[in-house]
């Protein structure tokens, strides 16, 4: 196997819909970053996937490199953050995780998967994307990556028993 750390210069993904093959490589993934995200185990990433109307797979030599998820306004979604965009905004897509393997950073492959996302809620006359990322404790980094996609705050709310604040942020999909 190649160690892709090696290589210095750009990765080129493929951003491909997710199938029940890359489930365990989504599962591996997600757990490196779970302080971030959540817990996710098989079950859960079925029932995810179900109710999802973007899931996708960035892929670089055929190993799945990072993957994002994404929900509409209107998705039996039982979550906090879902619930309080979905009380606020008509229209939306909720992105509930993207992950990138470590070995991946700093490769462009969240950003490309985020262009497709826009590209598809733009698509599909979704004027806005809404997420959220952690200020206690704080996640710097997704609140650079999410600053250089427009995304401005909403909204602040605790989370996981109190033991996370959030910034619940939205950016507009455009033209």
């Amino acid at each position: 196997m190649t160690d892709l750390r090696q290589h210095a210069g750009p990765v080129f993904p493929v951003i491909r819909p997710a199938e029940a093959a890359d489930f365990d490589s989504i599962l591996a993934l997600n757990a490196r970053v779970v302080v971030e995200t959540s817990p996710m185990d098989r079950e859960r990433l079925g029932l995810l996937d179900g109710m999802a109307d973007y899931h996708r797979v960035a892929t670089v030599a055929g190993r799945v490199a990072g993957f994002l998820l994404a929900m509409r306004e209107d998705a039996p979604y039982e979550n906090d953050n879902h619930r309080w965009f979905a009380a606020r905004l008509p229209r939306f897509l909720y992105v509930d995780r993207i992950v990138v393997g470590a070995e991946f950073a700093g490769r462009g492959i969240g950003s490309r998967l985020y262009r497709d996302l826009f590209d598809h809620a733009r698509a599909g006359g979704v004027p806005l994307i809404a997420c959220e990322y952690n200020i206690e404790p704080l996640n710097a980094a997704s609140r650079a990556f999410h600053d250089r996609f427009g995304f401005r705050e909403a909204g602040r709310q605790h989370v996981a028993d109190g033991a996370k604040l959030v910034s619940l942020q939205t950016a507009e999909v455009g033209r």
